[in-house]
């Protein structure tokens, strides 16, 4: 098994390969990340890891009452993960290729304002980096570093295997995507644009229907950590069909706000 050590960046959503990945990057933690980054040349790749944060009542300690909120913020690369962050991240993740990475200035006062990768407000900091990221491929975190400016994991990265049956399954997905989309935009609008150009590979199938399916995160957790492709489409061909028929039964569906689901929060 050949591993390496790559920058983890807890997200509240999970990136899949092949998909763009845009970031407002405030927090202290993940400032130093960037500008590490920056000292890669811009001909090479500028590589870190994307890991889905698990939901807090799987992570959370057990406790009475409501936490104090006079009582100051963690901080540390590990803040808000607990004393050890392995067990607040899902262990599959994908790697992300930072292909551009601005960095802005600012006074401070819409910094309290925006929400960094870890969901918390950072309100001391000035100016950031905007960072446009394209998922690569998948990996599985082994264990986490937290000893740094910012969280390092050992990671061992998954090869995308094929499975049987893929393309065919491919195929059948893709059907049901066109028809999951008609159900969502109603029947009075057209087919959500560009879904007459979706491609045929089955893998590249697979991930971009995972991520533009309105789905929670856990489900596109396990998406993305299926052990293959064909399995990963007939979870999908389900997910689709179970959805358009549901989507059918209700009165009204808000085709707007469903349809257009960003990439990232951030």
């Amino acid at each position: 098994m050949t591993t390496t050590r790559l920058p983890i960046f807890p997200l509240n959503t999970v990136l899949f390969p092949g998909l763009v990945l845009p970031l407002n990057i405030f927090e202290q933690r993940y400032r130093a990340l960037m500008r590490d980054l920056l000292e890669i040349p811009e001909d090479a790749p500028r590589r870190f890891g994307v890991v889905a944060i698990r939901d807090g009542r799987e992570v959370a300690p057990t406790s009475v009452g409501m936490p104090d909120p006079t009582e100051r913020a963690a901080a540390g690369p590990a803040a808000g993960f607990g004393p050890d962050p392995m067990r607040a991240f899902h262990t599959v993740g994908c790697v992300a290729d930072a292909t551009s990475i601005r960095e802005r200035s600012g006074d401070g006062g819409e910094a309290g304002e925006d929400v960094d990768g870890d969901g918390e407000r950072d309100g001391g900091s000035t100016g950031g980096y905007e960072v446009l990221a394209t998922g690569t491929t998948r990996f599985r975190l082994l264990s986490v570093d937290a000893s740094g400016p910012y969280l390092v994991g050992e990671v061992e990265e998954l090869p995308e295997d094929g499975g049987e049956g893929a393309g065919a399954l491919a195929s059948g997905v893709l059907r049901a995507f066109r028809a999951y989309q008609k159900q969502l935009a109603g029947a009075r609008e057209r087919t959500l644009a560009g879904s007459q150009e979706l491609p045929d590979e089955p893998s590249v199938v697979s991930y971009l229907v995972a991520a533009a399916t309105v789905l929670d995160t856990p489900a596109k957790q396990r998406l993305l950590q299926a052990p293959d492709t064909a399995t990963r489409l007939a979870e999908e061909l389900r997910i689709l069909r179970r959805e358009t028929a549901l989507i059918g039964r209700l009165p009204s569906v808000p085709a707007a706000d469903l349809t257009r689901v960003p990439t990232s929060p951030n």
